[in-house]
């Protein structure tokens, strides 16, 4: 029904770290950091449940910028943003400060709301 050229993209545009928080500042939108591991059996959950909803995706990929860091690969920035237990999601506003945190599996429900409550926040 709808073309390639469709704005209803089928997957979360994932960016790396680094270029992901340049793009956030350069784009000025928020970022969306989730930390996960292979190992992680509800990372898993979320990639299969919550990241196959059209309305994560749309949200996802029309109004911030996300970013996946693997755990293990990563330990820098895991451990720089105290990674605890996976996954863990935290929220960054356009000028790189922490607006939130969600650690735990997150339901494609809860994060539709979580994502329209940040993005409803004025920013300074």
């Amino acid at each position: 029904f709808f073309s390639n050229g469709s704005a209803f993209a089928s997957e979360i545009q994932w960016h790396s770290y680094d270029s992901g928080m340049a793009r956030g500042k350069f784009e000025k939108k928020r970022v969306f950091l989730h930390f996960t591991a292979a190992w992680c059996y509800y990372c898993g959950v979320m990639n299969n449940k919550t990241f196959k909803d059209p309305a994560v995706i749309s949200a996802l990929n029309e109004k911030f910028i996300a970013i996946k860091v693997d755990y293990d690969k990563e330990r820098d920035t895991s451990s720089f943003y105290r990674v605890q237990g996976l996954p863990d999601t935290i929220f960054i506003a356009e000028d790189g400060e922490i607006i939130g945190r969600r650690p735990g599996y997150i339901t494609a429900e809860q994060l539709n709301l979580i994502l329209d409550s940040i993005l409803a926040m004025r920013s300074e």
